[in-house]
């Protein structure tokens, strides 16, 4: 995971021009694809659309955009893959 240097956030602006900030936990490879996984930086704990935001990543004109994930099978995918390697990790490294 990329928790070695301390947390990282990023700002977005969805299509109405409203702005989310971030936390980035991980950037993963699955299936072929970049996907970074975040939680609103922005948001209580206790607001029931509180929760991962995964993202694609994709590379239009030499930048990084990030895409969300329309296919409700693929983003399940993803978060499972994404959960079986935070457990992993979790198993390699207990907390003290």
């Amino acid at each position: 995971m990329d928790s070695e240097f301390g947390a990282s956030y990023i700002t977005i602006e969805d299509d109405d021009g409203n702005e989310f900030e971030l936390e980035h936990l991980s950037t993963l490879e699955f299936e072929g694809d970049e996907y970074m996984v975040f939680l609103p930086a922005d948001m209580d704990e206790d607001d029931p659309d509180y929760g991962f935001i995964i993202l694609q990543v994709e590379e239009v004109d030499g930048e990084e955009q990030f895409v969300s994930v329309d296919d409700e099978d693929k983003l399940q995918r993803v978060y499972e893959y994404y959960m079986q390697q935070v457990f992993s990790e979790e198993e390699q490294d207990p907390a003290e």
